[in-house]
């Protein structure tokens, strides 16, 4: 089964030569899954005017109650952005989100959903669950669950390996 697969990602990637190893086989096919998957979530989401990193923030800001601060949206995206203000300014220009600095602790500004951020995510939703659904249809729920696990054990791995390059 493992030279099937690897031929199938060799095939598509037009690659002549074998991976080096089953771990760089499993991260190229990781990054190359991501990348489709991300660009077919791509042409639904930027139909709507958004970016992934624009979309993720509504998302994340629709989960909660009464806003959230600027530095916990940040922390929250799926993939980290350094450049948060910006993406910030650009869902207020558009009515999507409004800001309001904290009474108490000036330095601190909340985030909410608009009404006509909740309305844009209305109509994205049914056209992303399915895309998504799409995805993963041929997997049984225990699959998918093994799965799940699976790319949780290199999220943490990742994490692990992350920290040792910091300083």
């Amino acid at each position: 089964m493992r030279g099937a697969n690897n031929s199938k990602l060799r095939e598509d990637l037009r690659q002549t030569k074998p991976f080096v190893s089953a771990a760089h086989e499993a991260t190229v096919g990781l990054l190359r899954t991501a990348a489709l998957m991300r660009h077919r979530l791509s042409i639904i989401i930027e139909c709507e005017g958004l970016s992934h990193e624009q979309y993720n923030v509504l998302r994340i800001l629709r989960g909660t109650e009464g806003g959230m601060p600027t530095l916990d949206v940040a922390d929250r995206l799926i993939e980290p952005n350094p450049a948060i203000t910006r993406l910030l300014n650009k869902l207020e220009s558009k009515q999507l989100i409004a800001r309001e600095r904290c009474s108490k602790d000036r330095r601190r500004v909340f985030c909410t959903i608009t009404q006509k951020g909740l309305q844009l995510l209305r109509r994205l939703d049914p056209k992303v669950q399915e895309a998504g659904n799409g995805f993963v249809a041929e997997f049984t729920d225990s699959e998918l669950a093994q799965l799940s696990a699976f790319l949780e054990r290199v999220r943490q791995s990742v994490m692990r390996e992350s920290k040792k390059l910091t300083p």
